[in-house]
């Protein structure tokens, strides 16, 4: 199998996958917006492309060698996202980090800053890519191509995951943080809008 990435006249760019069988392009997704609660704002985002191979050889081996909370990542109640690392902190007002988990994004998407939680649906679909959904996405900014990027379970064509669990960790997806379907629970119900979310490197 071999990636490539190109260059449309458009200016939009792909990735494509070549394979014995087949070449596919893949291309950053945006999902419907639609909304779960009153009081949020539709959004769209949700990119996300073939996964990579695991880096581990299971999630729950993953979580075992759980790299530390980064320096100078801000104070009080908030998310913590390491696109180097491909890990998620949850923090609380008392600076105790109440949970901590793999995931899959995007290398250098979104760039390291702070954002805000601005939109949060229990469940979403792709406007890209037929068949493709997920659950449980909270959006916190938009990413180049201009959808918006958020955290959401690992997404599903036509009802099959994308991905393992075991293969959270690794790079996968144009921008949008893929977690386990526990974990993306849990980050759903503990956000709220404005939640500040810091990424780093």
């Amino acid at each position: 199998m071999r990636r490539t990435i190109r260059t449309l006249s458009c200016g939009v760019t792909v990735l494509v996958v070549t394979s014995l069988l087949s070449t596919v392009p893949v291309r950053a997704a945006q999902d419907s917006g639609s909304e779960s609660s009153a009081g949020t704002t539709p959004g769209q985002g949700g990119a996300d492309v073939s996964p990579l191979p695991s880096i581990a050889p299971s999630i729950t081996e993953t979580r075992r060698f759980a790299p530390r909370l980064p320096r100078n990542t801000g104070v009080g109640r908030r998310v913590v996202y390491s696109n180097s690392l491909q890990w998620v902190w949850v923090i609380d007002k008392n600076e105790e980090v109440v949970r901590s988990m793999p995931v899959s994004g995007r290398r250098g998407v979104p760039v390291p800053g702070s954002y805000k939680v601005t939109s949060q649906s229990l469940w979403s679909f792709s406007l890209d890519f037929e068949g493709v959904d997920f659950r449980w996405m909270t959006r916190f900014t938009l990413g180049p191509e201009g959808g918006n990027i958020g955290f959401h379970e690992i997404p599903r064509k036509d009802g099959k995951p994308m991905q393992t669990e075991s293969q959270l960790g690794s790079f996968a997806g144009a921008g949008c943080i893929r977690m386990a379907t526990a974990d993306v629970k849990f980050l759903y119900q503990w956000a709220k809008l404005g939640t500040p979310v810091v990424v780093t490197r």
